[in-house]
């Protein structure tokens, strides 16, 4: 019986590390912070942040703060959870404090959620906050990457450089050899030279070559000043800095936003639209910064400056030019127009409809803009000129399908030129009337 009281103490301390690690494991009574983390962004991060004040309050140890300070259990929280409502009109003193600070704005309801989920989200709001993710690998990675570059194309320019050294080399060496043969056959090599005539007159004495270059002269002139000319109007490529820098690439290409979302205008007018800032407040109320790729920024984001915090400086823009309080989760009442840059600018006696042909066409955006989802910058992707568009009614067919609008004239028009497919050219689209006032 000596032995038990030391037999007592390592049952207790086994017992000890062993609930040590299943808390650093699961939380707080059991829970899973890692399912808690999925579950909170499925079902509270659209009004819910861990450390800051949004639609509703911050959630970092809400458990432990309501205990302390209200004296509320996890009963409590898993009643008002799945029925916010009910423990307000029940007349609970903190339930209704809660519920008139926030503007009278009730909580959804999440009857669905069990107890265990619960007990997932409260353990992950609960866990300590993940430690920040430094670029600094990646940043060492671009730079070592940057260095590499300039290794190969050092190399490449020393072997540029060798290669030169021996054609000239060569040519001396050739020249020597010609000289020495030219003085064996007797020839005065230097009184050849000086009896030979210059090159610019041996030119002008020839009046064949005159004329020819004067011929190539005047049609390469022409040739230029053509293409010149032609390219005044034509802003391909335009891509101008913004006020707000916004990623297409992102919301259109991480994200799927369909492009109608924010320029839905192009489904029923001429215009497309630039949306207005209140379509931008309807994510970025919740959305209050970029958290990006958990990995870190890549080395060409790095190259360009793109970092979470500088996407996140330009949320703050937003806010300021709507006028949003964060903090308090309202508006001020004082904001400012953005005054966005035009990219996509089509003269005044040209008429384009974009509900023509994005709703009854059927024609993707990507067709004029580009591959907008791809572009951290937007730029004019296309040249739209009237000879793009053209060649773009020349080789369309129309889409007859779930379109009844078409199919009396398609039959006529079929029949006048034995096809099964009409294209837009030849159904009127290259009328002058019909793009031009």
């Amino acid at each position: 019986m000596k032995g038990f009281p030391n037999l007592l103490k390592h049952a207790l301390l086994s017992l000890v590390l062993v609930v040590s690690a299943t808390s650093l494991s699961f939380g707080q009574d059991g829970g899973d912070p890692a399912k808690g983390k999925q579950l909170f962004n499925q079902n509270c991060a659209a009004c819910h942040a861990l450390n800051r004040k949004m639609t509703g309050p911050a959630l970092a140890n809400v458990e432990s703060r309501l205990a302390e300070d209200e004296g509320l259990d996890r009963e409590w929280l898993y009643a008002w959870i799945k029925n916010s409502s009910g423990v307000i009109n029940s007349g609970d003193d903190y339930a209704n404090r809660i519920y008139n600070e926030y503007n009278k704005a009730a909580m959804t309801a999440f009857p669905t959620l069990s107890n265990e989920d619960i007990d997932n989200i409260l353990a992950y709001t609960a866990a300590p906050p993940p430690a920040p993710v430094v670029p600094a690998a990646t940043a060492a990675a671009a730079s070592s990457s940057s260095e590499g570059n300039g290794a190969n194309s050092d190399l490449v320019l020393a072997v540029l450089s060798f290669v030169l050294l021996v054609l000239v080399a060569m040519l001396v060496l050739v020249n020597r050899t010609l000289r020495q043969i030219a003085v064996a056959n007797g020839i005065d090599v230097e009184k050849e030279k000086v009896q030979r005539l210059p090159l610019w007159k041996a030119f002008a004495q020839n009046q064949f070559l005159v004329f020819v270059s004067v011929v190539i002269l005047l049609l390469s002139s022409a040739y230029f000043a053509y293409a010149y000319m032609m390219q005044v109007g034509i802003d391909q490529g335009y891509a101008p800095v913004q006020p707000i820098h916004y990623s297409h690439k992102i919301h259109a290409g991480d994200n799927k936003i369909e492009c109608t979302y924010c320029h839905s205008s192009a489904r029923v007018s001429k215009h497309s639209g630039i949306p207005s800032l209140n379509v931008c407040m309807n994510c970025h109320k919740s959305i209050y910064e970029y958290t990006g790729n958990p990995e870190g920024p890549s080395a060409e984001d790095l190259a360009n400056g793109y970092t979470n915090e500088f996407y996140t400086g330009e949320i703050k823009k937003l806010y300021k030019a709507v006028g949003w309080d964060e903090e308090n989760q309202r508006y001020t009442g004082e904001s400012y127009p953005v005054e966005w840059v035009r990219i996509h600018n089509l003269p005044d006696f040209v008429y384009f409809n974009h509900s023509q042909h994005y709703s009854v066409a059927g024609v993707e955006c990507q067709t004029c803009h580009g591959p907008v989802e791809e572009m951290e910058v937007m730029y004019q992707y296309a040249p739209l000129t009237m000879g793009w568009c053209i060649n773009c009614h020349r080789e369309t067919n129309v889409q007859l399908t779930s379109n009844p609008y078409y199919e009396k004239i398609h039959e006529e028009l079929s029949k006048k030129y034995g096809v099964d497919e009409l294209t837009a050219a030849q159904m009127g689209g290259l009328e002058c009337g019909k793009c031009h006032y």
